[in-house]
């Protein structure tokens, strides 16, 4: 049982997963009682992949704002029997409604049920995992008083409950401590060789292209230098960090906001591909940046020409 990501998540790093292994430490798995940290940890490809990956991770933290996303994480973690019992009842529900005016319904039912925030742990989780297999392309997007409001997705029979997944989940995630609040805390839980990987909220390439409503708090520029500042006080530390964002400058020639802010480190641009876009003419290849605070193998294939 190979494990992977349970939920969808935009800006999932599963497709970059190879172009990230390329550019990982050129001597990473000669490290030992490595410390893998992950901040802003979303949907957790590139953790599950690490842990399978390499063995010579002692321990590894994640951490996210977003309190029901990582409630899912300790449920998966903790209760996953509990979880696949619950996830089967509500799937068999949703697959006996008729048409898509009974499915939209019992959506907007399950969203302000999900809404009231009053939940126990596994009706939350529940809750959330049917949202996302139901919603429009699984976003996760919350409005400022931090309320889910993706609108319905017209999925007939999505799998709502995929038991192997979540069990394979649960055995990877039983030596993964899981933090709950403002990523700065993970830099307590650093220790020996560490390696940091950030994936924070994704600075918008437009004005009209914003997506980074995770949770109510704004990740504006003030907050991607702050989070400049702490890649600052990790490299200070002697600590290695990766951290990825969007490359600005590919779709807008004189914004070198990123090339500027980490001018004192290593940038790499690696390809991605945009497929959450309302005009269907966006969607596609784009390169993504890539930072770290070590000098990167650039031998990859795959890799996008450095600017």
């Amino acid at each position: 049982m190979k494990a992977k990501p349970f939920i969808k998540w935009v800006g999932g790093k599963g497709q970059l997963i190879e172009q990230l292994e390329a550019l990982l430490p050129v001597d990473f798995d000669e490290w030992e009682n490595v410390t893998y940290i992950e901040p802003f940890v979303g949907g957790g490809a590139m953790l599950f992949y690490m842990l399978q990956r390499h063995s010579n991770i002692s321990s590894a933290v994640i951490n996210d704002i977003n309190e029901d996303l990582t409630t899912c994480y300790k449920v998966v973690k903790d209760s996953p029997s509990e979880l696949v019992d619950s996830l089967a009842a509500i799937q068999k529900e949703y697959y006996s409604l008729k048409n898509d005016d009974m499915r939209k319904q019992f959506f907007l039912t399950v969203r302000e049920e999900f809404n009231t925030k009053t939940l126990d742990p596994i009706r939350n989780t529940t809750l959330f995992f049917f949202l996302n297999r139901t919603c429009f392309n699984g976003l996760y997007r919350v409005n400022k008083s931090g309320l889910f409001n993706v609108p319905f997705g017209r999925y007939e029979t999505p799998t709502i409950c995929d038991p192997v997944t979540i069990y394979a989940d649960s055995e990877l995630l039983q030596n993964v401590e899981i933090l709950t609040g403002d990523y700065q805390q993970t830099f307590e839980k650093a220790n020996g060789k560490t390696l940091f990987y950030f994936d924070p909220p994704y600075r918008p390439l437009s004005n009209t292209s914003s997506f980074n409503d995770y949770a109510k708090e704004a990740f504006n520029d003030s907050e991607q230098e702050r989070l400049k500042y702490f890649c600052d006080k990790v490299e200070k530390e002697g600590y290695s960090f990766m951290l990825s964002n969007s490359d600005c400058f590919s779709t807008q020639a004189k914004d070198r906001y990123f090339d500027d802010l980490y001018m004192d480190y290593f940038i790499e641009r690696v390809i991605a591909s945009r497929s959450v876009n309302a005009n269907p003419s966006k969607r596609g290849k784009l390169t993504e940046l890539l930072i770290c605070n070590y000098r990167p193998n650039k031998s990859h294939s795959l890799l996008a020409r450095t600017i």
